[in-house]
């Protein structure tokens, strides 16, 4: 049986901060013995003893009485790495190629990146499944796609770090980033408005539309207001997050009183509605315009060129890669970045038929 090694008091501490300096926990200098000993619960002494220990292994460089001690990491360590659950809106047979790129590009960091059980449409959006969910996934931190209001409130109460790529995440103490679709949501419905568009229907998903319109869609309204135009429960129509009921809602919308304009928060959204219409005897830009709330690359072969609104993806990214290696070095990180955007004007818009 081999010895055993005991250590003493000041060689557990000294291998604890060893622990929590490897991990990246601290960077630059290391707080101070008086705070470190009330932290860890045990005398300055041992404290003192410990950070010693770890001068002379090169951990720690001592700059001077009443000077922090100056944090010296391994040339070889590698970066902290964090377990990353991603929440993805719709199902991953349904889901795009960005989230994939997502999930590439946080394990090209270090990170373990993998997609939860379930998506929040198979949740239901059910804060309760949500709970059972998260509790049974082994996670250090969450990124939530297009996250509705409801499942973004429940994360930002909780202590897990999450990030809120896109979504209803506005004003809420969590982090996230995105394009500014309020801006250039505006310039979109001044345009249509210029060409003689009186009747603008802007069609957003179930989850987006809960707890009423979202920042883009007020703004948008807020626009036509200006100019003198009714706004109401027509404007942004109600539909059950399937394709069938999809097509239902477009057949009612242009039953009666038939919209000249559609805003169409999604590509794959935008392009089924394109189709449909289509079918129907309605097309682009003679029969009403189209403008996707996002750009695809499929737009490129498209004729007409499809109006949309055109943001950059690589600064999302960053902001993204740039909060997982604040939360593995254990930095509380809640801010939120609003990228620009613009609103490019294709052949999908005309002059109001």
């Amino acid at each position: 049986m081999p010895a055993l090694t005991i250590l003493s008091p000041s060689e557990q501490v000294a291998e604890y901060l060893r622990g929590e300096l490897l991990r990246g926990r601290w960077t630059g200098t290391l707080p101070g013995a008086p705070k470190l000993s009330a932290e860890l619960g045990v005398d300055h002494k041992t404290v003192a003893s410990a950070l010693e220990r770890l001068e002379k292994v090169g951990l720690l460089v001592g700059q001077g009485p009443g000077r922090p001690r100056r944090i010296v990491p391994p040339k070889d360590l590698a970066p902290p790495a964090l377990r990353v659950a991603i929440l993805t809106y719709e199902p991953l047979s349904e889901a795009g190629d960005r989230v994939f790129m997502i999930r590439q590009r946080l394990s090209d960091q270090g990170h373990t990146t993998f997609f939860a059980g379930k998506s929040q449409m198979e949740l239901g959006f059910e804060i309760g499944k949500l709970a059972r969910l998260v509790k049974e996934t082994p996670a250090d931190a969450w990124i939530v796609f297009a996250g509705s209001r409801g499942v973004l409130e429940w994360f930002a109460a909780r202590e897990a770090p999450v990030f809120a790529l896109f979504g209803r995440r506005r004003g809420l103490p969590i982090a996230g980033a995105g394009p500014d679709h309020v801006g250039a949501g505006r310039a979109a419905v001044r345009r249509l408005i210029e060409l003689g568009h009186r009747r603008i229907v802007v069609l957003v998903r179930e989850s987006q539309r809960a707890g009423g319109p979202g920042a883009a869609e007020r703004a948008m309204f807020q626009v036509m207001e200006e100019h003198g135009l009714y706004t109401g429960p027509y404007n942004l129509p109600v539909w059950k997050d399937n394709p069938g009921d999809f097509r239902r809602m477009l057949d009612e919308l242009f039953r009666v009183t038939p919209p000249t304009a559609l805003i169409i928060d999604e590509p794959f959204i935008f392009h089924a509605a394109k189709d449909h219409l289509a079918r129907r005897g309605f097309f682009a830009p003679d029969s009403l315009s189209l403008i996707s709330v996002e750009d695809d690359p499929i737009f490129a072969w498209s004729h007409p060129s499809v109006a949309h609104i055109s943001w950059s993806i690589d600064l999302v990214e960053r902001r993204m890669m740039r909060w997982a290696s604040n939360v593995a070095h254990g930095k509380h990180d809640r801010r939120q970045t609003v990228t620009d955007a613009e609103f490019v004007e294709g052949g999908t818009v005309g002059r109001a038929p």
